[in-house]
């Protein structure tokens, strides 16, 4: 039921029009996984790979998450994988707030029907979207209570590839999560929420 929903979702955000991002994308990229996981990962936006293959997170930082799973006990059909936005931005800039806020129903849709227990945000525009002032350097690792959510903030694996401190970080707050990772059955034990310091920050 899940897998074709999910199917039929896809093919819907491929002929999107909702802004402009498709007219210079060659593929739309919907996310792809396991519809039936506990874990939701959600990216930024497609990259030059991405919009070549359709699918998420298949360039250097795609292999870097994948490797970041193995290291957990994890593969890439244990979870599913999706991005803020569904097409490339031009020259991998940053989608802008008009165009994500485009972009939110699908988001949405695939909540809906994954209902994850656990969302890992990667990178600071999916962290904001649950927890719109959090700052990434503050939060990271560190799993809140949100809707129905237990959200676990990490950094996007393409900052690890450029920083040797975040590659630290990122790989540290992974194993820290091991257990809640390989388990999301646990994320009912969680129950604190971020308190907002009323200072949105978007770095």
């Amino acid at each position: 039921m899940e897998k074709s929903r999910l199917l039929q979702l896809a093919k819907q955000i491929e002929v999107c029009r909702r802004c402009d991002l498709y007219k210079g994308a060659k593929n739309a990229v919907p996310g792809e996984g396991n519809p039936k996981t506990g874990i939701l990962f959600i990216g930024e936006a497609p990259g030059f790979n991405e919009d070549i293959q359709g699918l998420p997170f298949v360039g250097n930082a795609g292999k870097y998450l994948d490797n970041l799973l193995t290291k957990i006990g994890l593969s890439r059909g244990d979870v599913f994988i999706t991005n803020m936005v569904k097409h490339r931005p031009p020259e991998n800039r940053d989608p802008s707030f008009g165009e994500i806020a485009a972009c939110n129903a699908w988001l949405e849709e695939q909540l809906t029907i994954i209902e994850p227990k656990v969302i890992v945000t990667l990178g600071r525009l999916s962290l904001n979207y649950f927890l719109p002032n959090a700052k990434i350097s503050d939060v990271h690792g560190h799993p809140y209570r949100v809707r129905n959510y237990i959200v676990l903030p990490m950094y996007h694996p393409a900052a690890a590839l450029r920083s040797m401190q975040i590659t630290t970080e990122l790989e540290s707050d992974f194993q820290k999560n091991l257990e809640l990772l390989n388990n999301p059955d646990l994320s009912k034990h969680i129950t604190e929420s971020y308190q907002d310091s009323g200072q949105a920050s978007l770095f």
